[in-house]
């Protein structure tokens, strides 16, 4: 079975172009999944034949299954060529793209593609498992409209400044020329945000934060800290800033207002997620992330994971 050249996807339309009937998408599933060693999702086994239908039989099991079986396509009844549109749609927009916009472009119900969305963002889950180092910069935001943009009688007293009674907070993390990890937090307190520090910085790390309190032990936690005082007009000092992270929280903020304009507190994390993801992957081509994206989604998945978006 030939291996796709994913340089070749450069454009929606290249995508369109290749992935044009039923057979070749799933051709192509199945060559991203197994190449031509089939192995049954169920038992583990390689003795597996293809039958006239397309789909597979196990003659270990004698379980029967289709190349879509525990990836993110089980039990689909939109076309995969759909899916991969919506794939390469949302890995190659800057800034993402609207329920609205990809239900037009792939000629979906806006509810079909809200779901596919929420689904293809479930790839995008941060990993531990390389650690921030060398120079890592932490701050926090807070999600929610400005009290002062907001009419009289829909104002909330007491939500100045990092107050979370209508703001969700984030902590994020990012390491100097390298990646960005982000976490919608429940507040922005020491006890909740030193154990993500030491789950995703490694030890010994300079970290450059702001005055916040909440980051007093970081010095004694085997990390070298710097601080930036904000509230004193105090921006950059010598090496010492947070400019970066900020900027990240700039990209993120374009995301969810210019593109979604509403994330709700349940499914803020996978927002986050697709921005890290963004982020993370910003020098590299179109075809290098949907590529990414089409190993992801064609990896071995619990549907249980996935299926419960709504």
């Amino acid at each position: 079975m030939k291996k796709i050249d994913f340089t070749m996807f450069d454009s929606l339309l290249s995508v369109a172009d290749y992935f044009n009937t039923p057979k070749k998408c799933k051709q192509a599933l199945t060559e991203s999944r197994w190449g031509d060693d089939i192995i049954c999702p169920y038992c583990g086994k390689h003795h597996c034949k293809m039958s006239k239908t397309g789909r597979f039989h196990c003659t270990v099991c004698n379980h029967n299954f289709s190349s879509a079986v525990g990836t993110i396509f089980e039990n689909t009844k939109i076309s995969l060529r759909q899916w991969f549109l919506a794939m390469y749609l949302i890995s190659s927009h800057k800034k993402g793209v609207s329920s609205h916009q990809l239900s037009r472009d792939i000629k979906v119900t806006q509810k079909t593609a809200w779901y596919m969305l929420q689904k293809i963002r479930s790839l995008y889950a941060q990993s531990d498992e390389e650690a921030l180092s060398g120079t890592v910069e932490c701050d926090e935001m807070y999600l929610g409209g400005a009290e002062k943009n907001k009419h009289e009688y829909k104002k909330t007293e007491g939500t100045q400044g990092r107050s979370t009674k209508t703001k969700k907070p984030i902590f994020g993390m990012i390491q100097r020329k390298g990646n960005v990890v982000a976490i919608a937090v429940k507040d922005t307190k020491t006890e909740t945000l030193m154990p993500i520090i030491k789950q995703f910085v490694a030890e010994n790390t300079v970290i450059y934060t702001d005055e916040l309190s909440s980051y007093s032990r970081l010095s004694k936690e085997n990390f070298a800290h710097g601080v930036v005082h904000h509230n004193d007009n105090e921006f950059v000092v010598g090496d010492i800033f947070t400019n970066t992270i900020e900027g990240f929280w700039s990209h993120f903020k374009k995301m969810v207002f210019g593109t979604y304009h509403y994330v709700s507190k349940k499914h803020l994390q996978r927002y986050i997620d697709e921005e890290v993801f963004r982020w993370n992957t910003r020098k590299m081509s179109e075809s290098y992330r949907f590529n990414d994206m089409f190993a992801k989604a064609v990896s071995l998945c619990r549907y249980d994971d996935v299926k419960n978006v709504a």
